[in-house]
Protein backbone atom coordinates (compact mmCIF):
# COMPACT_ATOMS: atom_id res chain seq x y z
CA UNK A 1 0.00 0.00 0.00
CA UNK A 2 1.16 3.54 -0.68
CA UNK A 3 2.70 5.83 1.90
CA UNK A 4 0.93 8.92 3.21
CA UNK A 5 1.95 12.25 4.74
CA UNK A 6 2.32 12.48 8.54
CA UNK A 7 2.96 15.58 10.64
CA UNK A 8 3.55 15.80 14.38
CA UNK A 9 3.19 19.32 15.77
CA UNK A 10 3.44 20.82 19.28
CA UNK A 11 2.57 24.41 20.27
CA UNK A 12 6.31 25.21 19.98
CA UNK A 13 7.33 23.59 16.71
CA UNK A 14 6.87 21.17 13.85
CA UNK A 15 8.42 17.98 15.25
CA UNK A 16 8.13 15.75 12.20
CA UNK A 17 6.88 15.94 8.62
CA UNK A 18 7.40 12.73 6.68
CA UNK A 19 6.00 10.13 4.30
CA UNK A 20 5.24 6.97 6.31
CA UNK A 21 3.57 3.58 5.89
CA UNK A 22 1.42 3.57 9.05
CA UNK A 23 0.95 5.44 12.33
CA UNK A 24 -0.80 4.10 15.44
CA UNK A 25 -2.27 6.92 17.53
CA UNK A 26 -3.17 6.47 21.23
CA UNK A 27 -6.72 7.81 21.17
CA UNK A 28 -9.06 8.19 24.13
CA UNK A 29 -11.39 5.61 22.56
CA UNK A 30 -8.54 3.17 21.82
CA UNK A 31 -5.61 2.94 19.44
CA UNK A 32 -6.21 4.23 15.93
CA UNK A 33 -4.14 2.72 13.10
CA UNK A 34 -3.85 5.08 10.13
CA UNK A 35 -2.67 4.07 6.66
CA UNK A 36 -3.03 5.61 3.19
CA UNK A 37 -6.69 5.86 2.15
CA UNK A 38 -8.04 6.04 5.73
CA UNK A 39 -11.44 7.71 6.06
CA UNK A 40 -11.42 11.26 7.47
CA UNK A 41 -11.64 11.28 11.27
CA UNK A 42 -10.70 13.43 14.24
CA UNK A 43 -9.95 12.10 17.73
CA UNK A 44 -8.59 13.23 21.07
CA UNK A 45 -5.10 11.91 21.80
CA UNK A 46 -4.39 10.46 25.25
CA UNK A 47 -0.98 10.27 26.90
CA UNK A 48 0.93 7.35 25.40
CA UNK A 49 3.23 6.23 22.60
CA UNK A 50 2.63 7.20 19.00
CA UNK A 51 4.00 4.35 16.84
CA UNK A 52 5.39 5.38 13.44
CA UNK A 53 6.04 2.66 10.86
CA UNK A 54 8.28 4.08 8.14
CA UNK A 55 7.95 0.93 5.97
CA UNK A 56 5.68 -2.11 5.78
CA UNK A 57 7.01 -4.82 8.09
CA UNK A 58 9.53 -2.45 9.67
CA UNK A 59 9.96 -1.88 13.39
CA UNK A 60 8.02 1.11 14.71
CA UNK A 61 9.55 4.27 16.11
CA UNK A 62 7.81 5.22 19.37
CA UNK A 63 7.25 8.86 20.24
CA UNK A 64 5.80 9.65 23.66
CA UNK A 65 2.96 12.19 23.38
CA UNK A 66 0.83 13.97 25.96
CA UNK A 67 -2.67 15.03 25.03
CA UNK A 68 -3.86 16.82 21.93
CA UNK A 69 -5.80 15.94 18.80
CA UNK A 70 -5.28 13.83 15.69
CA UNK A 71 -6.91 14.53 12.34
CA UNK A 72 -6.96 12.32 9.25
CA UNK A 73 -7.86 14.23 6.10
CA UNK A 74 -7.18 14.37 2.38
CA UNK A 75 -3.57 15.43 2.97
CA UNK A 76 -2.77 12.68 5.50
CA UNK A 77 -2.49 12.58 9.30
CA UNK A 78 -1.74 15.53 11.55
CA UNK A 79 -1.18 15.02 15.28
CA UNK A 80 -1.35 18.21 17.36
CA UNK A 81 0.22 17.12 20.65
CA UNK A 82 0.34 19.23 23.82
CA UNK A 83 3.89 17.94 24.34
CA UNK A 84 6.24 15.13 23.38
CA UNK A 85 8.69 13.10 25.45
CA UNK A 86 12.42 13.60 25.19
Amino acid sequence: MADFHFELVTPDRLVRSDEVHMVVVPGVEGELGVMAGHAPVMTVVKDGDLKVYKTAGGAPESISVSGGFAEVGDKGLTVLAESIGA
